[in-house]
């Protein structure tokens, strides 16, 4: 499982970060790692400078092996909650669509 880090200006992305990521991303994720080939998650800050309570988004975007990517967007104060909260969507989300996938066949 691939997994990349993008930020925005406003957040600092750098190798504890991305360390970070990976960890918390395949810990959620570990059930999927077969099916799952890359994540992309993007950090934002959306109001900048200014403060605010859930001004930090993560979106993930998953690649599952022969499927439409799955995306989910979580909104916290800070990176370290909304990239929990969007790994829990995330892994949700997965567990549906694999689910759905297996009941068809």
């Amino acid at each position: 499982m691939q997994i990349q880090v993008r930020t925005d200006h406003n957040i600092q992305g750098d190798e504890r970060l991305a360390e970070y990521v990976e960890d918390v991303l395949t810990d959620s994720l570990s059930r999927f790692s077969n099916d799952i080939t890359r994540i992309e998650v993007h950090f934002a800050d959306e109001n900048g400078d200014k403060s605010g309570e859930q001004d930090t988004r993560c979106t993930l975007e998953a690649r599952v092996r022969g499927r439409k990517p799955t995306v989910v967007t979580a909104h916290a104060a800070n990176v370290k909650d909304s990239l929990g909260s969007a790994a829990d969507k995330l892994a949700s989300a997965i567990e549906k669509e694999l689910g759905r996938a297996r009941r068809v066949r």
